[in-house]
């Protein structure tokens, strides 16, 4: 319990804030800065293009500004690629379950946020919204940028990165330029 107030903590997410009675919104994360207050700290980015690497897939994230690489293990760049296209599938893919339970109790991607490279490993949050009539609900969870990816593309949401992130990331945008006007097949936004 939290000192006495009632509410439980974990160590994934906390109550940090309610927000007036008039918006009925609850807030559970553990780190404010991407749910709260993100207009200056994070850059819209989208999915540019899915290409096979060596040990996986690259997918090419960034908006005309610049474009980056994360590099992603081969099925989850074939089920974001699927989602992308809109591919029906013979019986759902993990993501597709994770999915129709958020439709059963009302939940949505509000947006995600890649966050950070620490070792050659990317680091991403995902937003969740749950409303009802009486409330609204936000959740910030600590997840992999794949699975965060597939989850955004999926349903159609928002991709964002903080601004120290992409200002930091190596510039692909002539890379995947010549891939593209080599012929190479790649999945565009």
């Amino acid at each position: 319990m939290n000192g006495g107030s009632g509410r439980p903590k974990s160590s994934r997410g906390r109550l940090l804030n309610q927000a007036p009675e008039s918006d009925r919104e609850t807030c559970f994360f553990p780190f404010a800065q991407y749910t709260v207050s993100m207009k200056n700290d994070v850059v819209s980015v989208q999915i540019r293009g899915i290409l096979p690497a060596n040990s996986g897939c690259a997918l090419f994230v960034g908006n005309d500004e610049k474009v980056f690489v994360i590099n992603v293990e081969p099925q989850m760049g074939a089920i974001i690629s699927m989602f992308l296209r809109d591919t029906p599938k013979e019986r759902p893919l993990t993501h597709d379950l994770i999915q129709r339970i958020f439709t059963g109790f009302n939940i949505s991607v509000e947006r995600i946020v890649i966050t950070e490279l620490k070792n050659s490993t990317y680091f991403a949050r995902l937003i969740l919204k749950q409303q009802n009539e009486v409330a609204k609900k936000l959740v910030e969870i600590d997840a992999r940028p794949s699975d965060c990816l597939s989850l955004a593309t999926a349903q159609k949401r928002p991709i964002y990165v903080t601004s120290s992130l992409f200002e930091q990331v190596e510039d692909m945008s002539e890379v995947l330029d010549r891939i593209n006007e080599s012929g190479a097949e790649s999945e565009p936004e």
